[in-house]
């Protein structure tokens, strides 16, 4: 139990290990509104958000009985969050427009600069490297740097929350993120030069 007499994920964890489908129940009115919130940062849809929060419950249920513990279990589902925000997004670039548009309509819409694309092939290009370039630099990093920077910056997460997530002091939680920052900045100035 925590401080409030609050069951601590980690016995939540063991009890849905258990079969208790209830201790999983609390783990989602837990963290519902912060997964809908991390995932928001990735689509802009409050309804698609909703689904793909769903879905990462779904997944992270199904995938608890692998769950060994090893980071907390809010760093391990917002993981899964991610990943699914991150999955959809691809699954619907690569889906076909829902409404054609002919070559007159399209002619019209040629000096409307909300439809237009603006991102360049080299700025996308630029862009593909830097996230592959911080996604190892993320890789390599131990797992306390790489959990800390990842709750400070993609999840956005304070440093007190931070602490309490990982259960460790809020100094420890600073110096970890300005290790795995320094770290990944090494890595952008290879790419930058």
């Amino acid at each position: 139990m925590g401080e409030r007499g609050e069951p601590v994920d980690e016995e939540l964890v063991r009890r849905v290990q258990k079969g208790d489908k209830k201790a999983f129940d609390v783990l989602v009115l837990k963290y519902q509104h912060r997964i809908v919130q991390l995932i928001n940062r990735y689509i802009r849809d409050q309804h698609e958000a909703l689904d793909i929060a769903q879905e990462t419950f779904i997944k992270a249920y199904r995938a608890l009985p692998t769950f060994r513990g090893e980071s907390a279990f809010y760093t391990w589902i917002y993981r899964i969050a991610i990943n699914t925000a991150k999955n959809h997004i691809a699954t619907r670039s690569r889906r076909p427009a829902d409404d054609d548009i002919d070559i007159e309509t399209a002619e019209q819409f040629e000096s409307a600069i909300g439809l237009r694309d603006q991102e360049t092939p080299e700025g996308l290009l630029l862009s593909d490297e830097l996230a592959q370039v911080i996604q190892v630099a993320l890789d390599e990093l131990p797992d306390e740097l790489r959990t800390a920077v990842s709750l400070r910056e993609l999840d956005g997460l304070s440093y007190d929350e931070i602490a309490d997530v990982m259960n460790c002091p809020v100094g420890t939680v600073r110096s970890r993120i300005f290790r795995a920052r320094e770290a990944i900045d090494k890595k952008l100035q290879t790419l930058l030069g």
